[in-house]
C-alpha cells in the first residue's frame, strides 16, 4: 500500500523525500477526481452551449468600487489561517504527517506568522483596490456562460459532498459518533458517498437557480463525470488502504512469517484466523463475515484476496520486518479488494454514459441512467463489503443498500417521467447566441 506520496515515490522510483508524507494518496486521488470531473463537466457544458441547449446570462460587472470592511476582514482571516495553520503544518511536518487533516483541525498553530500574513493580506488588498478606484468606476455587461462557473460548481460540490458524507457516516456509525462527535466529524476517515451525493445535489440545485441554469442540464452534464470521479476516489481507497474494503475471503490466508497472501491450505476459516485470535477478539464487534472464492489461476490473486500491507489506517497486525515506519500493519486475513471492483465498474459505466450522452436529448435522460446504474453497482458491491447493518428483523440491510435501492428507483422514475418533466416550464438561462445576433 501507498498511504502517502512519500511511500509511493520511494517504492516505485526510489525517490526519498520524507516531507512528501504530508500528501496522502487518498486525498491526492480525490483531488484528481475533482479535477477530472470538473474538466468533463466543462466539456459537456460547452457542448450544450454550442448546440443551443443551454444559454448564458448577462451580468453587470463593476470595477473601481471601494472595498467594504468585510472584504478586508475576509482577506485577513484567510491570510491568518494560512499563516497560523499551514505554516505550522510545514514547520512540524513530521508530527503532522500521520494525519495532516487532524493536525490542521487541532488547536495548535503559529500565531506570529498568522498575524503577519493577515496584515500582509489586508495591505495587499488595500493597495490593489486603490489602483482600481483610481481608474474610476466602470460598469460592464458581460455574457456569463455556464462552463465559466465550473470552478464554483466543483467547490460547492466538494463542500456539500464532504459535509453530507460526514453527516451520513455519523448516522451510519452512531455509537462512535456519540462517543466523540467532534472527532468523528473532523476525522479524515469516515465518508459516506451517498450522503455526499445527496447534500451536494441539493446545494447545486440551489446554486443553479441563482445563476439561472436549468438544473436538469447540469445533472446530465455531470452524470458521466460523477461516476468516473467516484471510481477514481475508490482507486484512492485501494491504493491507500483506508479500510473501505470487503469481507474476508477464506480462500486465502496471510502468512505469519512474511505477511504475504497465499492460498489457504484448507476450507476451514476457523483454522485460518486461529493464529490471530487476539486480533479477532478485539474486533469481534465488527463481525467476521467471510466467503470462499478462489480466483482463476490466470488472474493475480490480489484481485480476489488482499491483506493491505502498510494501510493508512494501521489496521491489522504487525507486519514482519517493518521498522521505522508510521505504517506497519497488515490484515491477518485477506479481504475482497472491493475498491478495485468499484473502480472497474465505474469506468465501464462512465464509458457507457459518455457513449450515449449525445443520443439522449431529453433532459434528465443521462442522469436517470446514471442513478440506475450507480444504485445497481453499489447494491451489488455491498454484498461483499464491510458495513454497519440495520436490524429490521426479517432483513439486515446496510445504509448504502437502502440508499442504493432508493436512488435506483428515483432513476427509474426520472427516466419514465423525463418527457412530461421536459414539458414543464423550468427556469434556466435566458439568452442564447441567436437572441443577441
Amino acid at each position: 500500500m501507498y498511504p502517502d506520496i512519500y511511500h509511493l515515490l520511494k517504492d516505485l522510483f526510489g525517490i526519498d523525500v520524507p516531507f512528501l508524507s504530508l500528501l496522502k494518496t487518498f486525498g491526492f486521488l480525490v483531488a484528481t477526481a475533482f479535477f477530472i470531473g470538473g474538466y468533463l463537466i466543462y466539456i459537456e457544458l460547452k457542448r450544450k452551449e454550442k448546440d443551443g441547449i443551454v444559454g448564458f446570462t448577462i451580468d453587470e460587472v463593476a470595477t473601481g468600487k471601494p472595498l467594504q470592511v468585510q472584504d478586508y476582514l475576509l482577506s485577513g482571516l484567510l491570510g491568518f489561517l494560512v499563516g497560523y495553520k499551514l505554516i505550522d503544518l510545514f514547520l512540524h511536518w513530521q508530527e503532522a504527517s500521520p494525519d495532516p487533516l487532524n493536525f490542521v483541525f487541532s488547536h495548535s498553530g503559529s500565531l506570529i506568522p498568522g498575524i503577519v500574513l493577515a496584515i500582509a493580506s489586508m495591505a495587499f488588498k488595500y493597495v490593489e483596490n486603490r489602483k482600481e478606484v483610481a481608474k474610476g468606476l466602470t460598469i460592464k455587461k458581460v455574457k456569463t456562460y455556464p462552463h465559466i462557473r465550473v470552478g464554483d460548481i466543483c467547490i460547492i460540490a466538494a463542500v456539500g459532498g464532504f459535509a453530507g458524507a460526514k453527516v451520513f457516516n455519523a448516522l451510519e456509525t452512531w455509537d462512535n459518533f456519540i462517543s466523540d462527535p467532534l472527532g468523528s466529524l473532523l476525522s479524515s476517515s469516515g465518508l459516506t458517498f451517498y450522503g455526499g451525493l445527496i447534500v451536494a445535489t441539493f446545494a447545486l440545485w440551489y446554486y443553479s437557480r441563482r445563476i439561472k441554469l436549468d438544473f436538469r442540464h447540469l445533472c446530465d452534464a455531470a452524470a458521466p463525470a460523477l461516476i468516473l470521479a467516484y471510481g477514481i476516489g475508490r482507486l484512492g481507497c485501494q491504493v491507500s488502504g483506508d479500510g473501505d474494503w470487503g469481507i474476508y475471503n477464506s480462500a486465502y490466508i496471510t502468512e505469519i512469517s512474511t505477511g504475504k497472501v497465499a492460498l489457504a491450505p484448507t476450507n476451514n476459516f476457523g483454522d485460518h484466523i486461529a493464529p490471530y485470535a487476539d486480533y479477532f477478539k478485539r474486533h469481534e464487534n465488527e463481525g467476521i463475515d467471510h466467503k470462499y472464492f478462489k480466483g482463476p489461476a490466470f488472474l493475480p490473486s490480489w484481485l480476489f484476496g488482499y491483506n493491505y500491507p502498510k494501510n493508512v489506517n494501521n489496521v491489522g497486525v504487525a507486519l514482519p520486518n517493518c521498522k521505522n515506519d508510521n505504517y506497519c500493519s497488515v490484515l491477518p486475513q485477506p479481504v475482497f479488494p472491493t475498491p478495485i471492483y468499484e473502480f472497474l465498474m465505474s469506468v465501464f459505466i462512465f464509458l457507457f454514459l459518455w457513449f450515449i450522452r449525445k443520443k439522449m436529448v431529453v433532459p434528465l435522460g443521462i442522469f436517470s441512467v446514471y442513478l440506475i446504474l450507480n444504485g445497481i453497482e453499489r447494491f451489488l458491491i455491498e454484498q461483499i463489503r464491510v458495513n454497519y447493518k440495520y436490524d429490521w428483523g426479517f432483513i439486515q440491510p446496510t445504509q448504502a443498500e437502502i440508499l442504493a435501492v432508493v436512488i435506483s428507483l428515483c432513476g427509474v422514475l426520472l427516466f419514465l417521467f423525463r418527457k412530461p418533466i421536459d414539458k414543464m416550464n423550468v427556469p434556466g438561462a435566458s439568452f442564447h447566441e441567436s437572441d443577441t445576433n
